[in-house]
């Protein structure tokens, strides 16, 4: 049991350090979408449409993935509360 809950803690450090450092490249980017959509709805496009429909996309993705992993999670423990008595 220990060694699952080091192995959890490692994955999760590991994730929390990955992430924090991939973050200056990750914010380096928006400037230019930024850019990229106010010179196309200048020259009347609808770009910034799809930059809000992939907005939307990326954001539900995360809430979608923790609330499936949540109902399996309390599927399987409602499932081992009313096992055999």
């Amino acid at each position: 049991m220990k060694s699952k809950i080091k192995k959890g803690f490692s994955v999760t450090v590991l994730s929390v350090f990955l992430t924090v450092f991939a973050m200056p490249v990750a914010q380096a980017q928006c400037p230019m979408c930024k850019m990229s959509a106010e010179s196309n709805l200048e020259n009347g496009g609808t770009e910034g449409r799809g930059l809000n429909g992939g907005i939307l996309y990326m954001l539900a993705m995360p809430y979608l993935l923790v609330g499936t992993l949540g109902y399996i999670w309390w599927r399987n423990r409602r499932k081992n509360e009313d096992g055999p008595a």
